[in-house]
């Protein structure tokens, strides 16, 4: 079996245990970090460097940053076939680069509705 080398990876958590971890394994490793809002300060407060989804996408994060991964640019990039070359073309014609990992845990939905 062969293996994908990870060259992108885009991490968006709301829990961060682990995260400082994961983080500086995937900077020793040259994998180039995407991410939202405060995971991103997180982040970049370990002195790492991490491109914000709002460089990738061109656009800000909206209602009450409810809406920043949902763009083409994030979605083409994780969902392309990179064996597909009409795929990788498309990706190249809007100037994506392929993420080949996502970390994500979402916030926890009945705390946020009940406050």
């Amino acid at each position: 079996m062969s293996s994908k080398k990870i060259s992108r990876a885009l991490i968006s958590v709301s829990n961060k245990d682990g995260l400082a971890d994961l983080a500086k394994a995937l900077h020793n490793k040259n994998i180039e970090i995407i991410s939202t809002g405060k995971t991103a300060e997180f982040i970049s407060q370990l002195n790492i460097p991490v491109l914000k989804v709002s460089d990738v996408t061109n656009s800000e994060e909206i209602l009450s940053g409810r809406v920043k991964t949902l763009h083409p640019n994030i979605h083409g990039a994780i969902l392309a076939d990179q064996n597909n070359s009409q795929h990788n073309q498309e990706l190249q014609k809007i100037g994506v680069k392929p993420i080949d990992l996502v970390v994500v845990n979402l916030y926890p939905f009945l705390d946020t509705v009940s406050s």
